[in-house]
């Protein structure tokens, strides 16, 4: 059983940054994420989608942000426990907790911070004949390296942001695009359909109307997927990589069952130190729930900030908390590995 201070459930962007806000107090943390990479979902859904509102960086993308992210928590040294998740959490007294994953790796911790996102998540997935015998390396629920589709025929069903997003993204790169959607109604926000419909009038990419009803291969390598239109006339697609993005079913999973106050899915906090009503086990980031709560980056990044310092007092309760700036403190720089001047 590993014994340690701080498990973090969730290694996003918010779980990312609380482990560099632990280790400016002192505290090293584990890191446990059900993907097998870290990023969270942004990064696993959305890596090259451009983010405008980190402070001082104009732009960037989910991966940039999670490189900038790992790199900034290099000196504090985490430990990531990846593709595995947490099935138990259990209080053995009032200052700790076993908690446990679903590859049976064990911790007893004093405390847990929950940052994870809407829970897991399942993409929903294509139902069509043929899809379980095709290669899974040519139908994609997630997309982490776009290159993959440059000069291949890519198709991309679906009809809300995410498929917008990529069909949107592959313009120009790949050998042939197509967006293919049940019906002329669409959930992904206007500019992005009228930029769509441009892309189709110029001939950049095409739009048909219909289902994904069969999948055509040869020895597991998809060639063609099949769309049956409405008036029920059928039309044969060539294609190489089939992209499927019919949304997600959060599910909060093992979290439901860990005792703490829910809100619509979300696990109520306070907001001095976004403790749940479990004493020791805290939330942030889009998962954590109070009196106006938004879901930014940049609101998890503050939760987890005042999580830090509730988890050093939570630790030394006799002793004061006090503010040291990165800027003047020489315990901080020595935390940080970097000289003071």
């Amino acid at each position: 059983m590993i014994k340690t201070d701080a498990v973090i459930v969730g290694a996003g962007p918010c779980g990312l940054f609380q482990v560099f806000e632990l280790g400016l107090q002192g505290i090293r943390a584990h890191l446990v994420d059900s993907l097998a990479t870290v990023g969270g979902q942004c990064a696993a859904l959305y890596p090259d989608k451009p983010i405008y509102d980190i402070p001082a960086i104009r732009e960037c993308n989910a991966n940039e942000l999670i490189d900038r992210l790992l790199d900034q928590i290099e000196p504090f040294d985490p430990v990531m426990h990846l593709d595995q998740q947490v099935t138990v959490v259990e209080k053995l007294s009032i200052d700790e907790f076993r908690v446990e994953t679903s590859k049976g790796t064990e911790f007893k911790t004093r405390s847990l911070i929950i940052a994870g996102g809407v829970g897991s998540f399942q993409p929903l997935v294509l139902r069509a004949q043929g899809v379980d015998e095709v290669n899974p390396g040519y139908v994609h629920y997630q997309v982490s390296d776009s290159s993959l589709f440059n000069d291949k025929k890519v198709v991309v069903l679906g009809g809300g942001d995410s498929a917008f997003d990529w069909a949107l993204n592959l313009v120009g790169s790949a050998a042939s695009l197509t967006l293919v959607h049940r019906s002329e109604r669409f959930r992904a926000m206007e500019s992005s359909v009228q930029e769509m419909r441009k892309h189709v009038e110029k001939g950049n990419m095409n739009f048909l109307v219909g289902n994904a009803t069969q999948l055509i291969h040869s020895a597991s390598k998809l060639e063609q997927v099949q769309i049956t239109q409405p008036d029920h006339s059928v039309v044969n697609l060539d294609v190489d990589h089939l992209l499927v993005f019919f949304g997600l079913s959060p599910k909060l999973g093992p979290i439901a069952e860990w005792g703490l106050a829910l809100n619509k899915n979300q696990i109520e906090t306070d907001t001095e130190r976004f403790e749940t009503n479990v004493p020791g086990i805290y939330a942030i980031g889009d998962i954590s729930s109070y009196l106006g709560k938004r879901k930014l980056i940049l609101s998890g990044f503050h939760e987890a900030a005042l999580v830090s310092f509730a988890i050093k007092k939570r630790l030394n309760p006799e002793a004061k908390v006090h503010l040291q700036y990165t800027t003047t403190s020489p315990l901080m720089h020595e935390r940080l590995g970097v000289q003071s001047t």
